[in-house]
């Protein structure tokens, strides 16, 4: 018997027993709650990189002016009117879009309109695939990945679900407010 509460397999067949039972669809593993918020955390923080050049003006990457370049995008290559506008409501996304994904607040609606934004620049940069031609298959990933905590929300470790325990509270009169 290990720490863990299980007994260690004596042989190969013992293995592959335990490997079949976990495929069956065993509870995930008490990690997966953490993992989650570190993937949702390292998300934000990846549009964050995104927006903040834009809001701060300084070049990204290759890229001397970002904003210019979503307005240029919005504009000439989507053929959008309001482009200046568009652009900046995409810096705020990827701004405070970002840095409330990364807090785990207002996840759903955040996570959605990221999808939205990266199925919007797949659509202007398609329908070259890799990335490495200025491709939509990073954008993909990163709308396939938005979509996902769309539908999940912000998980165990986040002020989503934090902001859902006080609500239940005060709806079951455990709420106390301040200490007196």
């Amino acid at each position: 018997m290990t720490g863990f509460g299980y007994a260690e397999p004596a042989n190969n067949l013992e293995i592959a027993m335990s490997l079949s039972t976990l495929a069956r669809g065993l509870p995930p593993p008490a990690a997966e709650p953490v993992l989650y918020a570190v993937l949702r955390v390292a998300f934000g923080i990846v549009m964050l990189t995104h927006g903040l050049p834009k809001a701060l003006g300084t070049s990204h990457g290759s890229m001397a002016d970002p904003m210019a370049g979503s307005i240029n995008l919005i504009q000439n290559v989507m053929g959008l009117p309001f482009a200046p506008q568009l652009a900046f409501l995409v810096m705020l996304l990827e701004t405070g879009g970002a840095l409330l994904l990364v807090a785990g607040l207002l996840t759903r609606p955040v996570a959605l309109l990221m999808a939205l934004e990266m199925a919007a620049i797949s659509y202007a940069l398609g329908p070259t695939w890799p990335w490495i031609d200025r491709g939509i298959e990073y954008p993909v990933l990163m709308g396939f990945l938005a979509l996902y905590m769309a539908a999940r929300g912000g998980g165990a470790w986040s002020l989503d679900r934090l902001a859902e325990r006080a609500r239940a509270d005060r709806g079951a009169g455990r709420y106390t407010g301040c200490a007196s």
